[in-house]
């Protein structure tokens, strides 16, 4: 359903935290513009744990109006409990996303048979196309390749984002889902390698700064263009790693802020870029020719 560079977007934000609209609204003419493949809303990135329930889904609403139809918008919509999940899910569904993103439930640590029948909950419940998300860096929670694929037979769950940077895992989904499962990388970093392997796109954090050079870098590396991929990739390599110089988003927060997208508005418990990593930022910035 969807290929190439999807950029996790960030929910921008005033000072005083509140969210931005007109912000949003230059963001996604940004990404339409720049060749963006599709927006994943109120995702990691997007804040989604610092969002209550109904900002989750004015975020969500938001986001599918302005798009309009010319750019895909995937919701984010996972969370630690199996019940919220669902209303988000359901809240995806209402606004008119195309699909919806569910990270894997944080925190409480389901064991693999508590994954699969947390999914297959959210996707009987709701019928929308449905990404697996795996992060257990953030989340202390591994979703094992035998697992997802699993959920890859029910038929609104439709791909999944793994975001361990391990390209080992991508042979091991490769081998164990179907072919016309989506296979999305998470980890900037690794994403080239991955596309180049076989993957279908990455969701990804550095297109909100760089999405133009990300969309170029996707379309090289799908196409099995590894020299131009891969050349486009060395540019993007400094924002890949600084922008987790601290944690996400507090970075590319301060990146797009930088560009003039976006007032300096970032939600406790998460905190402003330290003025000692900024310039690591804007060098990165500088190499790929944003600033």
């Amino acid at each position: 359903m969807f290929r190439g560079s999807i950029v996790a977007l960030i929910t921008p934000m005033h000072e005083d935290g509140g969210i931005d609209e007109d912000s949003l609204r230059r963001l996604v003419d940004f990404h339409v513009d720049s060749g963006t493949s599709a927006i994943v809303a109120v995702g990691t990135t997007g804040e989604s744990a610092t969002l209550d329930e109904d900002e989750h889904c004015v975020v969500i609403r938001r986001t599918v109006g302005l798009a309009a139809g010319r750019i895909p918008v995937i919701a984010g919509t996972g969370a630690n409990s199996t019940s919220e999940a669902i209303t988000l899910t359901l809240c995806a569904q209402r606004a008119g996303a195309d699909a919806a993103l569910l990270v894997t439930p944080y925190y409480n640590k389901p064991t693999q048979d508590g994954l699969y029948l947390h999914y297959k909950a959210v996707a009987e419940a709701v019928d929308i196309p449905q990404i697996l998300y795996n992060v257990p860096g953030r989340t202390a929670c591994d979703m094992l390749p035998e697992t997802v694929a699993r959920l890859s037979s029910i038929p609104n769950i439709v791909g999944v984002k793994e975001a361990t940077g391990d390209l080992e895992r991508l042979a091991r989904l490769q081998s164990h889902c179907p072919d016309d499962f989506d296979l999305f990388s998470g980890d900037d970093a690794s994403a080239c390698e991955f596309m180049l392997r076989g993957g279908h796109g990455d969701i990804s954090v550095t297109a909100n700064v760089a999405p133009r050079l990300m969309a170029q870098m996707c379309t090289a590396a799908l196409a099995g263009r590894r020299d131009e991929a891969c050349a486009i990739n060395e540019r993007l390599d400094p924002l890949h790693r600084e922008l987790f110089v601290q944690s996400n988003p507090i970075p590319v927060k301060w990146a797009v802020t930088e560009m003039g997208l976006s007032p300096q508005g970032i939600r406790l418990p998460l905190t402003w870029l330290t003025d000692e990593a900024q310039p690591k930022v804007r060098a990165a910035m500088q190499q790929a020719g944003i600033l």
